[in-house]
């Protein structure tokens, strides 16, 4: 099976840049944006609900703003919005996809870059998100969480790891955060087939036009539950992609 997640940095632009012509040729089992910037009823029919696919939309309550988008060819056995915590869900954050073997959470976690309010928005997320899902782990399920996590947290994660260590993204909390993460049960699929690569990443400044000189943040992962650790077949940074400032990130595993 093959998951794909990319934060598209706006879904209509992204299918002028490129995005229809990267799906064609992917040929993803599961696709899954973050960034949409969109509600459904805004778009076309070829980009809400593609022939041969089912689309999951979480807009946000406020226009042109977050929002995220599973597309799946297999129906889910069900289809949840949010995590049941209003001002995170008003956002358009969560689309919890539900299959035989595991359950698929599509998450555009929250930037907390643009000073101390958004920043603790962004901690008690962190928080309380790691907490809905350890209780499902616990519960026995397995669990895929694919996305923007806007979190490097290893020194190989950023271009430069001293001068950004101050920076919303890589701060020590962020970074002990995913550690702690990772340490109750998740493993993080590009890691898990690539432990010591570097210089690999999936974000870059447009202002700094840091795609050019590759510097760049790997914030984008796919990570699963720890009984799926041995399923996992490959897992790739596809930064050849172009068309946003990210790039999209994909896992094959067999579940």
């Amino acid at each position: 099976m093959k998951i794909i997640t990319w934060n598209v940095n706006g879904i209509r632009a992204a299918s002028q840049k490129g995005l229809r012509e990267f799906w064609q040729r992917e040929q993803p089992d599961v696709l899954c944006l973050q960034e949409t910037k969109a509600h459904p009823d805004q778009l076309p029919t070829e980009l809400t609900a593609p022939e041969g696919w089912r689309g999951f939309w979480s807009a946000a309550q406020r226009p042109g703003y977050s929002g995220v988008v599973t597309f799946t060819r297999e129906t889910p056995q069900e289809v949840t919005y949010g995590i049941g915590i209003p001002k995170f869900d008003a956002e358009g954050r969560i689309v919890v996809t539900k299959f035989k073997k595991f359950s698929l959470y599509n998450v555009y976690f929250p930037n907390g870059g643009s000073g101390e309010e958004r920043h603790l928005f962004k901690q008690e997320f962190l928080k309380r998100f790691s907490h809905h899902l350890h209780k499902r782990t616990l519960a026995g399920e397995n669990v895929v969480v694919v996305g923007d996590y806007n979190v490097a947290y290893q020194d190989a994660d950023v271009y430069d790891p001293k001068k950004l260590a101050s920076e919303s993204g890589f701060l020590p909390e962020e970074r002990k955060w995913m550690v702690d993460f990772l340490g109750a049960g998740f493993v993080d699929s590009y890691r898990h087939v690539h432990p010591d690569e570097k210089g690999r990443y999936t974000w870059w400044s447009m202002l700094e036009r840091g795609r050019l000189s590759n510097r760049g943040w790997r914030i984008d992962h796919i990570c699963v539950s720890s009984g799926l650790e041995k399923t996992i077949t490959d897992a790739q940074i596809l930064d050849e992609q172009e068309g946003s400032d990210h790039c999209p990130v994909r896992m094959e595993f067999n579940p």
